[in-house]
């Protein structure tokens, strides 16, 4: 599997995490199956298990914004590019931009990678 493509799992186990009461277990086998690789489970537990912190740092970015109110794909975008910043040093953090923002065109809308990338463009720095 490549990286695009565990990206977008991941972002599909996330957003099942988010709107289901699967465990993390059961919506990776079920977006996955036995399909997975290390990468894509390092995203998927890491962004799982970081939550908290990554939802700190982005209310810390939000400008006039709640996480609550944000739409949920956003959120989820979000959530795994912050991850992977904060977390993934190995990954160029203009990598994870620019993914985090294809990937908010492919499950969202134009406005969705405006704003992903508004918002990710503050941890460029």
């Amino acid at each position: 599997m490549k990286r695009r493509e565990a990206r977008e799992k991941a972002i599909q186990v996330l957003f099942q995490l988010e709107n289901t009461e699967l465990t993390v277990a059961e919506a990776i086998e079920h977006i996955v199956g036995e399909d997975s690789s290390p990468f894509f489970e390092q995203i998927v537990h890491g962004t799982v298990s970081h939550m908290e912190e990554i939802d700190a740092s982005l209310v810390e970015k939000l400008e006039k914004w709640s996480l609550s109110r944000l739409a949920k794909i956003e959120r989820t975008i979000l959530r795994l590019a912050v991850f992977e910043v904060l977390y993934t040093p190995e990954t160029p953090k203009n990598v994870v931009l620019n993914e985090a923002i294809e990937l908010s065109k492919t499950f969202g809308d134009e406005k969705s990678s405006r704003f992903v990338n508004g918002v990710l463009s503050k941890y460029a720095n």
